[in-house]
């Protein structure tokens, strides 16, 4: 009969345990798991071409039905992965040694789009998360490493043992992350990357508009989960003024692919109210 001990450790090593206890934010990984995994058949035109998603799934026991009710997110999963990968990718022809940093990584594998054989590479999350992808995703290597992180705390810079001003250019993500942090913890990061960052580093995350904070149950994906909104940009502006040294290099309206209807509606959007309904934004250290 196995020990309570042998059952304890297998019980920690079935991923679908962790899976089913996550809490609210780090449920909402879920959504784009599902989409990577099943996504590429319903818009071949914006696949992720994801190798791990669909074996992960199957280890989670998880169907994806859930998460794949709205095609609308889903292509929005799969736009804004494609928009994130560029952006590093770009970075990458510039730093083909640099250090690309996942800040708030879920079960995403950026590293299997963006391994040139030089490239470096942090996957950071909550330690949750991580149990998670220890169980699932390929073992870290010297080039690519995960470590424990949480963002709403001010000391996610030195604890990633980052490089400061007068380092190398660095490249960080964040997906799906910065609308469950509040303002004030958003204002701050943004702060940091100013504050540390070597010049030239860039960061792309994505952000829906301040409008819908206080709103996730009327998301047809993330009402699913207890995760809520509680930031999203209220101006351009606000972007810019967190440090003198951030630039916004770039927005991308990753819906505007989605369909003529979309894309109209985007553009009235922001039109009356300054900011993109949702949005994958670029900022660059001067």
């Amino acid at each position: 009969m196995p020990s309570v001990t042998s059952r304890a450790q297998a019980s920690q090593a079935d991923p679908r345990l962790h899976y089913d206890a996550l809490a609210a934010v780090p449920s909402t990984l879920r959504i784009p798991l599902a989409a990577r995994a099943f996504g590429d058949a319903m818009f071949p035109e914006v696949a992720a071409g994801d190798a791990h998603a669909v074996r992960m799934m199957a280890e989670l026991d998880d169907d994806g039905q859930t998460w794949l009710e709205d095609p609308a997110c889903v292509y929005g999963v799969l736009a804004r992965t494609r928009c994130f990968r560029d952006v590093a990718q770009g970075y990458l022809q510039m730093q083909p040694a640099g250090l690309v940093v996942n800040l708030g990584c879920g079960l995403s594998h950026y590293f299997q789009w963006l391994d040139n054989g030089r490239a470096r590479m942090i996957d950071a999350d909550l330690p949750e998360v991580l149990a998670m992808r220890d169980l699932l995703l390929p073992p870290a290597t010297t080039r690519h490493t995960q470590q424990m992180l949480d963002l709403r705390g001010g000391d996610w810079w030195p604890s990633l043992a980052l490089p400061d001003r007068d380092g190398t250019p660095i490249c960080l993500l964040s997906e799906g992350v910065l609308m469950y942090l509040t303002p004030v913890q958003v204002h701050a990061l943004i702060h940091t990357l100013g504050e540390r960052a070597p010049a030239g580093s860039v960061f792309a995350f994505d952000a829906l508009c301040w409008l819908t904070v206080g709103q996730a149950q009327a998301h047809p994906l993330v009402r699913h989960t207890a995760a809520e909104f509680t930031w999203g940009p209220r101006g351009l502006a606000e972007l810019r003024e967190a440090h003198p040294r951030v630039r916004l290099a770039a927005v991308h309206e990753v819906m505007d692919g989605f369909s003529t209807g979309h894309s109209f509606a985007g553009s009235a959007f922001r039109f009356f109210t300054g900011v993109p309904f949702y949005a994958v934004y670029v900022l660059k250290v001067a």
